[in-house]
């Protein structure tokens, strides 16, 4: 496996651990590959319920690696650019739930990953940060308008500012925060665990595609998430 990423798999709980703390988890050409190759094994491996992405060491992400890029040819930095949209999309598009778990800083790319995830829990030290066009890059450009709106978004990436836990909770970008990320995931996990897992599958997908749509589409998503898990045989609970 990627020593860039850790995977491990234990119960029906998955994790994914950025594993280059010596970096501050700074985002490079291996680490990418490890998300995708993560997320190809989790897409088809159906005793996986739920998802975790975390960083090792003392942030979640301090970004993209800048020292990787010296040096290299535009056609090197747009493939290894593109290399990580693919595995931000991966990650967006996993079948099952997937939730960031947060401390410290998440700069640039890390917003970018913890963005990507269904939603975040972030220790009240916990910090977003997207840089890029201070750095003279685009980029965070689609995911954070969309949650948080266009104007702080804008604000964010206008003027690359700090937002902290009790501003991104408030915003919408973080659903809760926990001091102790442990007792969270344990206490996501049982909760999700709990649920039918053909039913979670079929409700993430029918929230991201309703969203794509209109009204009516958004409703025949929907309707066709409830026929699916009613083909199942296990509607509600009964075989």
């Amino acid at each position: 496996m990627n020593p860039a990423v850790h995977y491990s798999a234990d119960g029906g709980v998955a994790t994914l651990m950025l594993n280059r703390p010596e970096a501050r988890n700074a985002v490079n050409l291996r680490m990418c590959e490890g998300l995708l190759e993560a997320t190809e094994k989790l897409s088809v491996d159906e005793a996986v319920r739920v998802v975790f992405v975390r960083g090792s060491g003392p942030v979640f992400c301090g970004g993209a690696d800048l020292k990787e890029r010296s040096g290299m040819s535009e056609e090197w930095i747009r493939a290894r650019r593109l290399k990580a949209f693919a595995a931000y999309e991966a990650l967006e598009a996993l079948p099952m739930p997937c939730i960031a778990l947060v401390h410290g800083a998440a700069i640039g790319s890390g917003a970018e990953i913890a963005a990507a995830c269904d939603f975040i829990v972030a220790t009240p030290d916990a910090s977003f940060r997207t840089p890029e066009a201070q750095r003279g890059t685009v980029g965070a450009t689609q995911r954070l308008p969309r949650i948080l709106g266009k104007r702080l978004a804008k604000d964010l990436m206008f003027t690359g500012r700090e937002m902290n836990a009790d501003e991104a909770r408030a915003a919408g970008l973080v659903s809760r925060i926990a001091v102790d990320l442990e007792i969270a995931k344990g206490d996501i996990a049982a909760a999700v665990l709990k649920a039918d897992p053909l039913a979670l599958r079929l409700a993430k997908r029918s929230i991201d595609r309703g969203l794509e749509l209109d009204p009516a589409g958004a409703r025949q998503a929907e309707i066709e998430a409830i026929e699916e898990q009613l083909a199942s045989g296990s509607y509600l609970g009964k075989a």
